[in-house]
């Protein structure tokens, strides 16, 4: 299964419109940024968000065919943009000092996942790209969070499978194809994501004890081992003649 879909039918024309909203991306990045002063401390974290920034509007050139992005897609671009920063402040453990404000950019990172998709809904503009866009954000939010909570609480290197899970099951995928057919739409996935980016972000706050983080972080774990065992037996299942 492709990346994305489409990608072939794009335009040089049709790149002008998504490059010049990218570039708006881009000044949100940089004023939000400024505004931020304790995440953004020097250089190196501006070019950890602009280098992020950068990679993820190139795989919009390279698979979004239809020049302007829609509604959605731009509230899941100002996601794309909160995350950067997220990964910025993540630099050497810059959010330790700014934890407060660190967290408040996860959060509405998060709210705004809930955001695109009811804008998609609302105005009917559903796209496998949108929802492919959407759910690598997701996965990266929940990784960043993981080193997060590994730099700031030492919880030991275990937190990052949390975020890491997802990435082994796209890996193990390349070695078992029947892992890569199409899982149904399912409720219990979407609220352990939820309740994942959640459980990670309250264990992160200092109002938190070490062992409250602890047991946050590992009902993390658990809700996504379960999640991923139901869908990994559904695939499995529907794999055999």
């Amino acid at each position: 299964m492709p990346l994305f879909s489409n990608a072939s039918s794009c335009t040089p024309h049709k790149s002008l419109y998504t490059a010049f909203e990218l570039l708006l991306g881009s000044l949100i990045l940089i004023i939000i940024g400024n505004a931020l002063p304790l995440l953004m401390l020097g250089s190196s974290n501006w070019w950890v968000a602009g280098g992020f920034y950068a990679f993820i509007s190139i795989l919009i050139l390279i698979f979004w065919p239809h020049g302007a992005l829609g509604w959605a897609n731009r509230v899941t671009l100002i996601r794309a943009v909160l995350v950067a920063i997220v990964a910025a402040g993540s630099l050497a453990g810059a959010f330790k000092d700014a934890i407060w404000q660190w967290l408040l950019i996860a959060v509405i990172a998060l709210l705004l996942d809930g955001v695109d998709g009811w804008v998609a809904r609302y105005t009917n503009s559903h796209s496998t790209f949108g929802a492919r866009f959407d759910m690598e954000l997701d996965a990266l939010l929940i990784m960043l969070l993981c080193v997060g909570l590994w730099e700031f609480e030492s919880l030991g290197a275990w937190v990052l499978l949390i975020g890491g899970m997802r990435y082994l099951f796209v890996m193990a995928g390349w070695r078992f194809k029947w892992l890569t057919a199409p899982l149904f739409a399912s409720f219990r996935r979407k609220a352990v994501c939820v309740w994942q980016v959640a459980a990670l972000l309250l264990a992160l706050t200092p109002l938190s004890s070490p062992l409250m983080a602890n047991l946050l972080a590992l009902s993390a774990l658990v809700s996504l081992v379960y999640s991923f065992g139901i869908d990994v037996r559904w695939l499995y299942a529907r794999s055999k003649p």
